[in-house]
C-alpha cells in the first residue's frame, strides 16, 4: 500500500513539474510580449532588447513567478484535506 501511495506521488510529481515548466515559460512569453507593448506604445529610444531583458529580470523575482510555484503545493495539499476529510469526519 505505501510503495502505491508513493508511486501515486511520484508521478503526480512528475505531471505538476510538466505543468509548472510549460507554465512558467508561457507565463514569461506573455510577460515579453506585453514588455514589447509597453515599448512599442511608449515610444522609447535605446536598446529595446535591454529594456525587455532588465523587464524579465525584473519578472524573476516577482510574486507571480513565485506563485505559479502553488503547482506543486496547492494539488498535495488539497489531496491532504481530502484524505482528512474522508477518514477523521
Amino acid at each position: 500500500m505505501i510503495i502505491g501511495i508513493l508511486r501515486l506521488a511520484f508521478f503526480a510529481f512528475l505531471v505538476m513539474l510538466v505543468v509548472y515548466f510549460v507554465l512558467s515559460a508561457w507565463s514569461r512569453s506573455v510577460r515579453r510580449t506585453k514588455l514589447g507593448e509597453e515599448w512599442d506604445e511608449e515610444g522609447m529610444t535605446g536598446d529595446r532588447d535591454a529594456f525587455i531583458e532588465t523587464g524579465l529580470s525584473n519578472y524573476d523575482g516577482s510574486l507571480r513567478r513565485k506563485l505559479i510555484f502553488g503547482v506543486f503545493i496547492v494539488p498535495y495539499a488539497v489531496i491532504a484535506v481530502l484524505v482528512y476529510v474522508m477518514n477523521f469526519m
